[in-house]
C-alpha cells in the first residue's frame, strides 16, 4: 500500500502553481452547460479535488505515484484530516470511480447527478480550499 505515498521537502512553491490551477478550472467549470456535458463537469470537479488533494499532500511533504496514486490520496486525505467525514471521502472516491468510468469507458453522467450533488463538491472543494490557504 505504501509504494504509492512517497515521502519529499514541502513544496509551496508547486502547491501554489496548483491551487492557481484548480482555481482556474473551477472558473472554466462555470462557462460549461451542465445540462448538456455532466460527465465532463464531473470530470473536472474530481480534477479540482485531485489537484487540491495533491497541494496538501505538497505542503505535508509527500506526494503519490504509479498505480493506484489516486486512491492513495483519498485514503491519505481520510486518515489525516479528520476535518472530512465518512460521506465526504465517499463522495470523492466515487467521483474518481466516475472520472475513471468516464475516460476510460465512455460513461456518461446522468444529467441530476451534478443537481444532485453540487452543494456536497463545492463544500469538498471549500474545505480542501480553507486547508491549503492556511498552510501556505
Amino acid at each position: 500500500m505504501e509504494e504509492t505515498l512517497v515521502k519529499t521537502m514541502p513544496d509551496k512553491e508547486k502547491a501554489r502553481s496548483i491551487l492557481r490551477m484548480a482555481e482556474t478550472t473551477l472558473e472554466m467549470i462555470q462557462t460549461i452547460d451542465r445540462s448538456r456535458f455532466p460527465s465532463h463537469v464531473a470530470k473536472e470537479y474530481y480534477d479540482v479535488v485531485r489537484e487540491l488533494m495533491s497541494v496538501l499532500l505538497l505542503l505535508d511533504g509527500y506526494k503519490t505515484i504509479g498505480e493506484g496514486a489516486h486512491k492513495k490520496i483519498i485514503e491519505y486525505l481520510g486518515a489525516h484530516y479528520p476535518q472530512f467525514d465518512r460521506s465526504e471521502i465517499s463522495l470523492i472516491d466515487n467521483l474518481r470511480i466516475m472520472r475513471h468510468k468516464i475516460t476510460y469507458d465512455g460513461f456518461f453522467v446522468k444529467e441530476n447527478y451534478i443537481e444532485r450533488e453540487l452543494k456536497s463538491i463545492l463544500t469538498v472543494i471549500g474545505k480542501l480550499q480553507r486547508l491549503a490557504a492556511s498552510k501556505l
